[in-house]
């Protein structure tokens, strides 16, 4: 069978005009479902999309790709999934350090990630701070994150900071709010990706999203790839984006 042309990806580089895309992946079980395959089988097909439109971001010369991996509501899937999804992250950091590293990639995480085991909170911990001096493109991974709960504890902060005399309660600002957040030293998010067909933000950079594109496919997320990102991108070029100016 002949092999499938890769798309040009350098083609988008110069016009699509976005700095940062998030993506909620989403449809890895009903993947596997489709397929008459367990589940650990949906998420392993998944891990091989997120190494595609990894390399596909850093081709299009995007600034951050941040990915929705793990939520804080996830915990309420059954434990043997969790811990099949924990072992999979753990395997992608050890197998994929290097190339990131080697591209110039900074590996950041957002969430509540240090509630995690130990050892995989030392591992996130050392690739973070191996990719911390790279130049590249950011590639951010949403781990134990929940919108609901990123904003609760950047109130808690200012909250602390108002009452140790740091700040007037009236002064804080849109700015102060966004310092505070897990995402304060990321770009500004142009366009937020759902796959699988559903139509909802999940607790996912609720803040962030305020003016951000909204883009939904019913592609499944281990079948997205370079050419499906591509679409997208596209698909957000061709937007006028008001930020309610007009």
């Amino acid at each position: 069978m002949a092999s499938q042309a890769k798309p040009d990806l350098s083609s988008a580089v110069p016009a699509h005009g976005a700095r940062h895309v998030a993506i909620i992946m989403d449809g890895n079980g009903r993947w596997a479902k489709k397929r008459l395959l367990p589940r650990i089988a949906g998420h392993r097909a998944g891990v091989e999309a997120v190494r595609r439109v990894a390399r596909a971001a850093r081709e299009l010369q995007l600034e951050c790709l941040t990915l929705y991996a793990f939520s804080s509501e996830n915990w309420k899937r059954p434990a043997s999934e969790v811990a099949d999804l924990m072992g999979l992250l753990r395997h992608f950091i050890q197998s994929d350090l290097d190339e990131f590293h080697a591209n110039g990639v900074r590996l950041r995480i957002i969430g509540d990630y240090r509630a995690l085991d130990p050892s995989l909170v030392s591992l996130i911990e050392d690739a973070m701070a191996r990719t911390a001096a790279n130049s590249g493109p950011i590639i951010a991974i949403a781990l134990n994150y929940g919108a609901q709960d990123e904003m609760l504890r950047a109130a808690r902060m200012l909250a602390a900071r108002a009452a140790a005399g740091e700040i007037a309660a009236q002064d804080i600002g849109v700015a102060d709010i966004n310092a505070a957040l897990d995402t304060a030293d990321l770009p500004p998010l142009d366009l937020l990706i759902r796959t699988s067909g559903e139509q909802r933000l999940s607790n996912f950079m609720l803040w962030q999203a305020a003016y951000a594109e909204l883009y939904f496919t019913d592609m499944l997320w281990p079948d997205f790839d370079a050419k499906a990102l591509m679409k997208a991108l596209d698909c957000f070029r061709s937007r006028d984006r008001r930020f309610g100016g007009r």
